[in-house]
């Protein structure tokens, strides 16, 4: 079987580390660059955890190395520096799956939350990396949008219920997460004498995933109520998500229905938890009701589903593969 020769931009980050432990891996991925912001080093200096696993040089970025070396590019990389290696790279025939919140939203939301687009060419025809929604058109993509960690537990979460419920009606969604999905620039926040033994929210109900929530579920903004807190774990994303419903119905079986075909949707019988799902690329989603209310709690690993394994599920879709294809599906547990 002839590989396909991929790239990771941006390994020094948890999220690039996550690439790197798949890809090393991968039946039909090759690993055929590695970069970051200054080169000179290898990944196993970076990530000790790879001694003996991978030893590959890390380079400085380069958009004409990548072009030469790679049929398809993560770029696991903070927002606006992303968006200054997607253009050159799509123009040059690679294809993209960008981690950042470059594309994931419309020109007008994105700058109202994050800072000016400068590829707003791009933004039309960038498709949405949720399979679950958008598996046909992830075919033929050159450049994905992977969605952010908050929005893929919100909206799979809520996506087998919007028809049921009642219209204009607020939609709050309490999420905790764990310290890793801050990355590992350090912050008083994430410091440990701040988090140890501590729990708390941040940017409550302005939070710029919020938009994208709203965005991809097709309502207004102003209709999500979304309150993310910092827990003292590493990783980990538990959304407990309250919605008002029309009528009373089977919730379970209506939201076993709507994932039946999917691989990565587990629907369980009771709560969620954090460290079933640790590890892999499982959202395990739980729903009971109560008259015309549903809660609804949906985990996934804030680093895998909600990042690094995801953009390996929508990069397999793109080259054709098994969209399971080297994806983890057994959980750190104990």
């Amino acid at each position: 079987m002839s590989h396909i020769n991929v790239g990771v931009v941006g390994a020094t980050g948890y999220t690039g580390l996550e690439l790197v432990k798949m890809l090393v891996k991968h039946p039909s991925f090759h690993l055929a660059y590695i970069a970051n912001s200054e080169g000179g080093t290898t990944i196993n200096e970076l990530h000790p955890s790879l001694n003996g696993v991978c030893e590959d040089e890390v380079h400085c970025a380069d958009i004409d190395t990548m072009a030469v070396s790679c049929e398809l590019i993560f770029l696991a990389l903070p927002h606006k520096t992303a968006m200054a290696y997607v253009k050159p790279l799509i123009e040059k025939g690679v294809k993209v799956v960008d981690l950042s919140a470059d594309y994931r939203l419309p020109q007008d939301i994105y700058e109202e939350f994050y800072c000016p687009h400068t590829d707003v060419e791009n933004l039309s025809h960038v498709v949405y990396g949720l399979p679950e929604i958008f598996r046909e058109e992830l075919k033929s993509a050159k450049l994905v949008a992977n969605p952010g960690c908050f929005p893929t537990s919100a909206i799979l979460g809520l996506l087998p219920f919007m028809k049921k419920r009642v219209a204009n009606t607020p939609i709050i969604v309490d999420a905790k997460t764990g310290v890793s999905g801050a990355g590992k620039k350090l912050s008083d926040t994430t410091h440990f004498v701040n988090v140890n033994d501590n729990l708390f929210a941040y940017n409550p109900l302005m939070h710029r995933h919020a938009p994208e929530i709203a965005n991809k579920l097709g309502i207004d903004f102003d209709e999500i109520n979304f309150v993310p807190h910092l827990v003292p774990v590493t990783r980990g994303m538990i959304s407990s998500i309250y919605i008002q419903v029309e009528d009373e119905f089977d919730a379970e079986a209506l939201l076993r229905e709507y994932y039946k075909d999917e691989p990565f949707i587990r629907v369980v019988n009771k709560p969620v938890t954090m460290k079933d799902v640790a590890g892999t690329n499982f959202c395990d989603i739980y729903v009971k009701q109560k008259g015309n209310m549903l809660f609804i709690a949906s985990a996934i690993d804030n680093l895998m589903r909600g990042a690094s394994s995801q953009a390996l599920v929508n990069a397999n879709i793109m080259m054709g593969l098994d969209e399971t294809m080297g994806v983890p599906d057994i959980a750190y547990v104990p």
